[in-house]
């Protein structure tokens, strides 16, 4: 999952950013509204945490400009106003959530986890595809009840994916939710990470789930799906 964040303490922000990283998540950052609404104008996210109190913009007016531009990415306020009035005016908005400072990191993925669930329009945290199961919360991946190990980057693409599941997703698609900004890889990355997936979890198995579709791109699905 690509995530946007849009914090002005600069501390907070990149304890958010590692955080977030740790748990492989693609993390981009900024430290004002205007910046904010530059980013969202031309890259797309699968979460957004935005403060409100924020300079050259705040978190209300990023909140309209994305919501006017038509997109529905999800939007996590974090903030230190706690007026009802506050969390009303940002709800209304077509804010998804609202968490208070200080708060707990725990609670703080368990949120984006309920807002990227629900915009995937899965009803639980672990995804399955045939006997392939991922447990977003634990981060635990099983195929056939054995547990496969994966790294940050290898994870956050099977995920994407599994929350894709069926569908055929291209190369750049891809790139663009797995890695963010700083990324200065070579451009068969996501080739070379389809590799990695395809060892660890089809290797040797006679029913394969991640396929390639010549020309588009790369699918996950049981074999006998079309």
């Amino acid at each position: 999952m690509r995530i946007l964040i849009a914090e002005d303490e600069e501390d907070l922000n990149d304890i958010i950013t590692q955080k977030l990283s740790s748990d492989g998540y693609s993390v981009d950052s900024c430290h004002d509204g205007a910046e904010a609404i530059d980013i969202l104008s031309y890259t797309d996210y699968d979460a957004i945490i935005l403060d409100i109190m924020m300079p050259k913009a705040d978190g209300f007016e990023v909140l309209k400009k994305l919501r006017s531009s038509g997109k529905k990415t999800p939007v996590l306020f974090l903030t230190a106003r706690d007026a009802v009035t506050d969390r009303v005016k940002g709800l209304d908005l077509g804010a998804n959530d609202y968490l208070v400072k200080p708060f707990s990191f725990e609670e703080l993925t368990a949120r984006i986890r309920v807002m990227t669930r629900t915009s995937f329009g899965s009803a639980e945290n672990v995804l399955r595809v045939a006997d392939l199961s991922l447990d977003c919360s634990s981060q635990k991946v099983q195929r056939a009840n054995r547990e496969i190990a994966l790294s940050a980057k290898e994870y956050a693409l099977l995920e994407y994916l599994m929350h894709n599941k069926g569908t055929v997703l291209s190369r750049e698609k891809i790139e663009n939710h797995i890695w963010n900004f700083d990324y200065e890889g070579g451009t068969n990355v996501v080739d070379v990470y389809i590799s990695y997936l395809r060892k660890k979890i089809d290797g040797d198995n006679p029913v394969k789930l991640i396929h390639t579709v010549r020309g588009r791109g790369y699918v996950l699905r049981e074999e006998n799906e079309k």
